[in-house]
């Protein structure tokens, strides 16, 4: 599948694009991820998903992950941090993806988020040639709905959102700080604490009724506590009959 894109930018920029899925022999950048956050991140993300019964089969939600476009005969790949695709077509038996390419292996991604790095700033990059800065080809190649930009040290969150000239549009928080990400049903905010030994920063879900989606721990921490609140209320219980002469056991 083949596209033409012409933009009405300052650049003038058109892009042909062709949708191929990436052969099997060719070599993936094998580059480190910039720090350990990054990875923490993602997968807290994924974590309260998985817990939520949120993931289906056909969904594709990966991190340190290549998204992938020809563009002006010229394969260009991005190792995003976080992305979600809706709905993708079914790998080969057998096969692990390595890559995603849009229109060939399924929709378009709705959701794309980097967290930033104070080394160069890249994730706002609009560079509009080969190998193109990740905002331009998220913003004008691919046609990502939402991109998210999280700087996990001071917290802050910033969603942009595709508007119907096709450019990027910052968007504001709701009361509570948390956007709404409609393509997924969810809010997506910041929450301050301690996961896997690292005490900072960390985006969070919350459904539309504005419950915490919960990490594994913090389940587990909430059934302990109802368990000891019915304890209490079973011994409230029987401290009452036993001071109105009845014996509890005898019951």
């Amino acid at each position: 599948m083949t596209q033409t894109l012409s933009k009405p930018d300052a650049t003038k920029s058109q892009y042909t694009i062709t949708w191929e899925k990436l052969p099997d022999d060719f070599k993936l950048p094998d580059d480190p991820v910039e720090n350990i956050d990054q990875p923490l991140l993602a997968a807290a993300l994924r974590e309260a998903f998985d817990l939520a019964g949120f993931i289906l089969a056909s969904m594709l939600i990966a991190s340190n992950f290549g998204l992938c476009a020809k563009v002006n005969d010229k394969t260009v790949v991005k190792a995003l941090d976080w992305v979600y695709v809706p709905s993708v077509l079914p790998a080969e038996p057998g096969e692990v993806r390595r890559s995603y390419t849009p229109n060939a292996e399924g929709e378009v991604p709705a959701v794309v988020m980097e967290f930033f790095s104070d080394t160069d700033g890249s994730e706002y990059s609009n560079k509009p040639t080969y190998p193109y800065g990740k905002w331009r080809f998220y913003e004008r190649i691919l046609q990502v709905p939402i991109y998210v930009i999280f700087e996990p040290k001071s917290g802050v969150l910033e969603v942009y959102r595709l508007s119907a000239s096709g450019e990027y549009e910052l968007q504001e928080p709701d009361a509570n700080q948390r956007f709404w990400i409609e393509s997924m049903g969810l809010f997506l905010g910041v929450w301050e604490g301690e996961k896997s030994q690292r005490t900072g920063y960390w985006l969070r879900w919350w459904d539309e009724n504005g419950n915490l989606l919960l990490w594994g721990a913090e389940r587990v921490e909430q059934e302990r506590q109802r368990a000891e609140e019915e304890r209490q209320r079973a011994d409230r219980l029987m401290a009452y009959l036993r001071s109105q002469g009845i014996d509890p056991d005898g019951i």
